[in-house]
């Protein structure tokens, strides 16, 4: 296990670093990486949502790495695929979910891309909002 930050080089991006890349039509044949994950979050408008899995358990997140390249460290991006069906009300795509008994699979390459790369069945997550609560902009006297 490593240490990495989330987004690619904005080196070669025009100064923007993209956290994310879609999964379809491409192959993934190397730099593959996992992110071990309990919630995702999801915006949606001004509402801030979480999602988890109903039974508590961790997942993965499935993700490609890149290589450190002067001053920038080993950085990585999530895969992202279409949102199963208990997300797809609040956004349409969503981290490609790697179950944990899947994790070897991803990383040494053994299963191609498109048998683990599926969007997952409806009724895994639970959405809830995030409430923030409200701040004191100001003393009470």
């Amino acid at each position: 296990m490593i240490e990495a930050v989330w987004g690619s080089n904005p080196r070669f991006n025009d100064g923007v670093s993209h956290e994310f890349i879609r999964s379809e039509g491409r192959k993934f044949p190397a730099s593959r990486c996992l992110v071990a994950a309990s919630e995702f979050y999801i915006r949606n408008a001004d509402r801030k949502f979480r999602a988890f899995r109903k039974d508590g358990n961790f997942f993965y997140l499935a993700a490609v790495w890149e290589r450190p390249m002067g001053d920038r460290p080993v950085s990585y991006r999530i895969i992202t695929l279409d949102a199963n069906s208990d997300v797809i009300r609040y956004q349409a795509r969503h981290g490609a979910i790697i179950e944990r008994r899947d994790a070897q699979k991803w990383l040494d390459f053994s299963v191609p891309e498109e048998e683990l790369l599926l969007t997952p069945p409806a009724g895994i997550f639970l959405i809830e909002e995030i409430l923030t609560k409200p701040v004191q902009t100001s003393m009470a006297f």
